[in-house]
């Protein structure tokens, strides 16, 4: 089991009749970045507990850096940072006074806790907010500086579970900045997200629907094999309405909103252009464009939790 950074093998747990996560299969190479995608309630959260020892599996076997979550979970912890979507930071402290903390729970103190402090400081842009209030940093800030406390002890993996829940745009990429940078240094990463396009920089992937993965591989390798049908997609005066109309039509795959735009999926649609046009144009809707385009990341996780539930 150490070939692997993770090796989960049927992993699952269930809450009494609940299953919430349902035989997992899936690995992580040692210095990658793998992104777990799924929405809320998916199981994302508990997988992550159990793989740090926080949680009894049920079922299954798995292990982190080549031990086993559930005879050896303090060995683990010892060589991973984890950081919640709360981010776990004591507000009433300044941010050097968070880093004092965790930098000691670790074990670092003396020297190396004033040169690791310095570097954390430094990657994070925290230069001059060391005796700020944590309370008084903005989303971005109190995210880098979670960041820098789950990497204090210089960790050979970090857990990020929904690392940037409700932090801005611009945060949130130089937060993948940072990212990067510590995958290009050897740190292995787990990324729990249910953005997509946050699950685009991810090396290896894996979509989890009511605990249970289904797609994995590389984004570009999900898009080719998971997706069933091509993607139409319509810049209209009436998106709302235009909706209405397509799924009455019948014959799509899919038919949703992407933002202002609508996304029409079915095998051969580029065929379908002069009657999805003529249908549009019948009930008043004015079309500015249609065009064939590769399908996105969520295109693909809508594919494939439909078909799924086919399965199902």
């Amino acid at each position: 089991m150490g070939d692997y950074a993770v090796d989960v093998e049927n992993l699952s747990k269930t809450f009494g009749d609940f299953t919430a996560v349902d035989g997992v299969t899936f690995h992580i190479q040692n210095g990658e970045i793998f992104g777990f995608l799924g929405p809320n309630g998916a199981g994302k959260t508990t997988t992550i507990r159990m793989l740090l020892g926080l949680l009894r599996p049920t079922g299954g076997r798995a292990s982190v850096l080549g031990y086993d979550i559930v005879r050896r979970p303090e060995e683990i912890r010892k060589r991973i940072g984890y950081m919640s979507q709360r981010f776990s930071l004591y507000q009433d402290l300044t941010a050097g006074e968070n880093l004092d903390f965790y930098g000691r729970t670790y074990g670092v103190r003396g020297e190396r806790l004033r040169q690791r402090k310095r570097f954390v400081i430094e990657m994070a842009g925290l230069e001059g907010r060391e005796r700020e209030l944590t309370r008084n940093l903005s989303g971005g800030w109190k995210q880098r500086l979670a960041l820098g406390a789950a990497i204090l002890h210089e960790p050979e993996m970090l857990f990020l579970d929904e690392p940037t829940a409700g932090v801005d745009p611009i945060s949130r990429r130089a937060f993948w900045d940072l990212l990067y940078e510590l995958a290009e240094g050897g740190t292995t990463i787990f990324v729990t997200t249910h953005y997509m396009d946050e699950a685009e920089h991810c090396q290896d992937l894996a979509f989890i629907h009511a605990g249970r993965i289904i797609a994995q591989g590389a984004p570009e390798e999900i898009k080719l094999e998971k997706m069933r049908g091509q993607v139409l997609e319509i810049d209209c005066a009436q998106p709302d309405v235009s909706i209405g109309i397509l799924r009455d039509m019948g014959g799509f795959e899919e038919v949703a909103l992407y933002g202002a735009l609508v996304h029409v999926v079915a095998d051969g649609v580029a065929e379908l252009k002069p009657r999805i046009g003529q249908a549009l144009a019948e009930a008043g809707v004015e079309v500015h464009t249609m065009d064939l385009i590769a399908p996105s990341l969520e295109d693909v996780f809508i594919s494939s939790v439909r078909n799924h539930r086919k399965q199902e």
